[in-house]
């Protein structure tokens, strides 16, 4: 070890105890906060519907009833029943899950590649920085609906190829707000300790700047889990995300929309309702961690 390296201290890293006292103001804050509880209390009930769905639904989510089809809302069918007799709310229930899974997916793929890649950018900086954020810029010139159109039509759709392609097409925006955050910490006193110590460049980018770049790291996973779901939802609406016979609440609009007009709205509506319900809750949550970690 270098003799000018033992003088220096990490005086910007999050040390041990420093971290645990943090965690705790900041689960302090969360739990004060009614952002926080109401977001997560509506994540609760969608993740638990999401893991249970098919056997907390009063029928089961494929079941045909021929003599109660487009039948409204009542006490036999709380969401009321589709256009080949189906249990709309059994349907909305057990939809969960394939939503829930394959945005969670996407969302951890994509915050994985764009975390390695904004770490490397930002802390190796030169040629390596210009050249991969030039195509980070390329990749976020492009509509992320649009773009996951294209690729899932070209490649077929399927759960895990919509995964695949979202998780991919968000790295780069998670990527740029952990370059802009590894930028901020890479001139700190102790990475230019780990510098004077000789530590390899992987051990700096992995052990000492990711500890520290975690607060924006967990708010872009929260808010673009919001997004996935959204996106998800919107390629099983065109037919190119889950496909039949899975419950799924994109699925259950694009088959029902048709019947609005005629009356049926429950068809749509509380499918809907499912999805703009879980968006709203994520967005509270990821509103709550960002106002606590400020």
């Amino acid at each position: 070890m270098s003799a000018t390296a033992a003088p220096i201290e990490p005086s910007g890293a999050v040390d041990a105890g420093s971290a645990s006292t943090l965690r705790r103001e900041v689960w302090r804050e969360l739990r004060h906060s009614r952002s926080f509880l109401i977001g997560m209390t509506i994540v609760l009930v969608w993740t638990v519907c999401a893991v249970a769905g098919y056997h907390i639904g009063p029928y089961t989510p494929f079941e045909q009833n021929l003599n109660a089809v487009n039948t409204a809302p009542s006490g036999s069918h709380w969401f009321g029943t589709d256009q080949v007799g189906r249990d709309v709310f059994s349907r909305v229930i057990a939809g969960a899950r394939s939503v829930m899974l394959v945005a969670f997916a996407a969302t951890l793929l994509g915050t994985i590649l764009g975390t390695v890649l904004g770490l490397i950018t930002g802390y190796l900086r030169g040629w390596v920085d210009e050249s991969l954020s030039r195509l980070i810029d390329a990749l976020l010139a492009l509509p992320v609906v649009v773009t996951a159109v294209l690729v899932v039509a070209a490649l077929g759709p399927s759960s895990i190829t919509v995964a695949l392609c979202i998780g991919v097409i968000f790295a780069p925006l998670i990527a740029r707000t952990v370059r802009t955050a590894v930028i901020q910490e890479r001139e700190l006193d102790y990475i230019t300790a780990a510098r004077l110590r000789d530590e390899r460049g992987s051990y700096i980018m992995f052990s000492e700047l990711l500890p520290n770049v975690m607060p924006p790291i967990m708010v872009e996973f929260t808010v673009r889990l919001g997004y996935a779901i959204f996106t998800v939802a919107s390629l099983s609406f065109l037919g190119l995300g889950i496909q039949l016979p899975t419950p799924d609440w994109g699925l259950d609009i694009s088959q029902n929309i048709s019947v609005v007009s005629a009356g049926y709205w429950w068809e749509v509506l509380f499918a809907a309702a499912a999805i703009a319900s879980l968006v709203i809750g994520i967005n509270l949550v990821a509103d709550a961690i960002e106002k606590a970690m400020e």
